[in-house]
């Protein structure tokens, strides 16, 4: 059975990395543009070391809470009508004068049916950055911006 047979059969394992969308809240479920990579995707503990007195044979690690989460989006340059846009100028071109809206965002990977496989969540994000690569003129490369945004926690759903 070749590769595009299995594809074909819905055999969802091991899943492609190539397909995927990303989900703004504010978009109502809309897919806001196509992305060229998603990143950030990860859980880590902040950990403290604490000496005990009189074991010198090691030191105990003990967890101290949850680092800071950063999730980064990157695609080519959008258009002023992409929600993602419009989000992003509110936050880092009003000065403050209007408060910073959190969103949810949802991540999925897709299947060559367009069926959803895995699925990730991320509670109360907003950007932090927004940044646009180097433009060279000795380049034929995308316009390519990053978006990153800082969520509270997320959660695998599929």
């Amino acid at each position: 059975m070749s590769l595009l047979d299995a594809l074909s059969l819905g055999d969802d394992y091991p899943p492609s990395a190539f397909y995927f969308k990303v989900v703004l809240g504010a978009t109502l479920g809309m897919t806001d543009a196509s992305f060229q990579e998603v990143s950030g995707m990860n859980a880590e503990l902040k950990t403290e070391e604490v000496v005990e007195g009189g074991e010198n044979r090691y030191v105990h690690t003990l967890p101290a809470g949850m680092k800071a989460r950063t999730l980064v989006l990157k695609r080519g340059i959008a258009p002023f009508t992409s929600p993602l846009v419009i989000w992003c100028r509110s936050v880092f071109e009003m000065d403050f004068m209007v408060p910073i809206v959190a969103q949810p965002v949802g991540v999925y990977l897709m299947n060559v049916q367009r069926i959803p496989i895995r699925a990730w969540s991320f509670a109360n994000a907003y950007p932090i950055k927004w940044e646009v690569e180097k433009f060279g003129s000795t380049k034929n490369e995308v316009a390519i911006e990053n978006i990153t945004l800082s969520y509270n926690y997320s959660n695998r759903l599929i």
